[in-house]
């Protein structure tokens, strides 16, 4: 398993990866990207339990995904009726990605900021602006930019429409999808295609 899972994390991380993985037997499958999510754990038919990772990560995001998909199994495997992303996976999660947190393997400009997600990891490191911004530099180049570097009224495309970059609220940015005029909310750091 652990040979699979080499090509997509970072090199010092194998070893401790491997101790893991032969503490905690579970099926991992590498999958073509999905928009919706990184990736994630589910309990088969048979009984058995998977765990599926986009292969689209850059190395550190693969990482971080396949820890907090390990505490969902180390957390159901504990307690099955703990909530997906309550106060028993956030220990495990924390617990798990502790020894991962250091020099050798993740860039020190991260260091910062995954300390900081994990006083409290919320269910998608998506939630953390400021954290997924700084992975995101790791990515290949797509063309993309994130919708809080437009400026306001800038036009953009996403998923085949043109949208209106409009007024940001607390979390979120108002955008107007211009077919029909209406209103949608964004997250801060969705990629989109600006329109220059």
């Amino acid at each position: 398993m652990i040979h699979k899972l080499s090509k997509y994390i970072p090199e010092n991380s194998i070893f401790l990866v491997q101790e893991i993985l032969e503490e905690h037997h579970i099926e991992i499958k590498i999958v073509n990207n999905r928009t919706s999510k990184h990736g994630d754990f589910k309990r088969l038919l048979n009984g058995s339990f998977q765990i599926t990772i986009n292969n689209s990560l850059n190395e550190y995001q693969f990482l971080l995904t396949l820890i907090h998909e390990i505490a969902h199994f180390v957390t159901y495997k504990q307690n099955k009726r703990a909530k997906p992303h309550g106060i028993e996976w956030k220990r495990n999660f924390q617990h798990l990605m502790l020894p991962f947190i250091q020099p050798s393997i993740y860039p020190q400009e991260l260091l910062p900021l995954l300390a900081n997600y994990f006083k409290n990891p919320k269910a998608s490191t998506g939630a953390d602006v400021k954290l997924t911004y700084a992975l995101k530099q790791f990515d290949e180049n797509t063309g993309k930019s994130f919708i809080f570097d437009l400026n306001e009224g800038n036009l953009f495309n996403f998923k085949g429409k043109t949208y209106k970059k409009g007024a940001t609220r607390r979390t979120r940015i108002e955008c107007v999808e211009m077919h029909s005029k209406r209103t949608y909310l964004f997250n801060q750091n969705a990629e989109v295609n600006f329109e220059k």
